[in-house]
């Protein structure tokens, strides 16, 4: 017997069931983003290796380590993406979409890293990233936090909170990296191994580090605030008042960075303690030099990533239902006629009532068997065409979930008795 195929490691499924919660998620995420003037930009999965090198940099863990990267046939070195900012970068330069013009855009899709794969990071995963381009104050930043806590209110999400930082511009964070590293040198035989290795090629990411043990190290380092050019304070201090004055509470946390080297002045993560070890939910910031450093103008962007495959599960775990699946009708028949009346009524159905969940026995059975069927899908009803509703035009509706008497109606009465089901999910009396 041959071996049983299996999905790559940390590569998943989303079943039925799941994905009817990411669906339910989508949607949310797709009317809040349109609530704020965002449009949506599609990307391939495939870029160049060069973009993401240029980038996100090539001394950090995800160009050293987590990409796929492989030679196509004419030996160019494309990768799948890492994450979705640089694309979408590259798609504006390419596109002449910044010449002089304000873009919100938004992006969803998959994103692969080489990761060890543990809950809430996978290798491939999913995000949705909004990028703003034109707008250099604090106020375009803000709006971008304020898009992530109106998301947490409108799925119900109680456990996010809200992390700030500045990492100044690029003169300010290069003095700073040198204090830092002067100082973590002093500090060499407290590091971890990984921080060690940090410290060489970048040591704004020691400052990550999740272990217990670098704690105190940390806590006794210099922050990038204390080195801040005074643009970037003031633009720091204008972001806070403009939260503060929304009423959304923050914690400024000088010990945030970001894995990526294109981020300047704001950077900003949504946490959570309910996921273990992963709790980042969303994280972004502002990144004003990087569309000249991938070949275009001089122009200020900010933006963020929300990582879907981590809110759907805290939604599962809150027990969030997810869009609903089952039919509204469920349509059965026996008999050659009656087959040949159930489909052309279900077909009827659909087109009279866009949105009206119908679903058609297939496969033959007794009644009996289909009813059962129907209940098994949770549908509200039955619609039930037999020899004798073939023959009269008409069709017998049963409610599955009262002990109301079924009646039978013509097609045009059954349209007019399921239309408020497309509202309130029942039928009037």
């Amino acid at each position: 017997m041959s071996k049983r195929l299996q999905a790559v490691r940390g590569m998943n499924d989303v079943l039925p069931e799941r994905a009817a919660l990411w669906q339910s998620l989508e949607a949310v995420v797709r009317e809040v983003l349109a609530d704020y003037g965002y449009e949506q930009i599609r990307l391939p999965l495939i870029e160049r290796t060069e973009l993401f090198s240029r980038s996100i940099g090539e001394v950090t863990d995800i160009v050293e380590k987590e990409m796929y990267s492989f030679p196509d046939r004419n030996g160019d070195s494309l990768s799948l993406r890492p994450e979705g900012t640089a694309g979408c970068v590259r798609a504006c330069v390419q596109h002449g979409l910044l010449h002089n013009q304000v873009q919100r855009l938004w992006y969803a899709g998959s994103m692969f890293r080489y990761e060890r794969p543990q809950k809430g990071r996978y290798r491939q995963f999913y995000q949705v990233g909004a990028e703003a381009f034109g707008l250099a104050g604090p106020d375009v930043d803000a709006e971008l936090i304020l898009i992530g806590a109106r998301l947490w209110r409108r799925l119900g999400l109680q456990d996010v909170a809200l992390q700030i930082n500045s990492l100044g511009v690029p003169e300010a964070r290069n003095r700073y990296r040198e204090r830092l590293t002067e100082y973590l040198r002093s500090q060499f035989d407290a590091l971890d191994e990984d921080s060690r290795r940090r410290l060489e090629s970048n040591p704004l990411r020691v400052l990550d580090s999740k272990n217990p043990q670098m704690q105190p190290v940390l806590d006794a380092a210099p922050t990038m605030l204390e080195y801040l050019d005074q643009g970037s304070r003031l633009h720091l201090d204008r972001l806070c008042r403009l939260l503060q004055r929304a009423g959304l509470h923050y914690q400024l946390n000088p010990r945030l960075v970001r894995g990526l080297d294109y981020y300047t002045r704001t950077v900003f993560e949504w946490v959570t303690s309910s996921l273990g070890a992963q709790g980042t939910v969303c994280a972004g910031g502002r990144y004003d030099g990087l569309v000249q450093q991938l070949g275009g103008g001089e122009v200020p962007a900010a933006g963020f990533a929300i990582g879907l495959d981590r809110l759907v599960d805290m939604l599962a775990d809150q027990g969030h239902p997810g869009a609903a699946t089952q039919p509204t009708l469920y349509v059965v028949s026996a008999g050659d006629r009656a087959e040949l009346e159930a489909q052309a009524l279900a077909e009827t159905l659909r087109g009279r009532l866009p949105g009206l969940r119908v679903e058609q026995h297939c496969g033959g059975g007794s009644f009996k068997s289909q009813l059962r069927r129907a209940d098994r899908r949770g549908a509200r009803y039955a619609a039930i065409v037999g020899e004798r509703e073939a023959e009269e035009a008409t069709v017998t509706l049963k409610d599955l979930r009262s002990d109301l008497p079924q009646e039978t109606l013509s097609w045009e009465a059954l349209v007019k008795k399921l239309q408020p089901a497309l509202a309130c999910g029942s039928v009037e009396e």
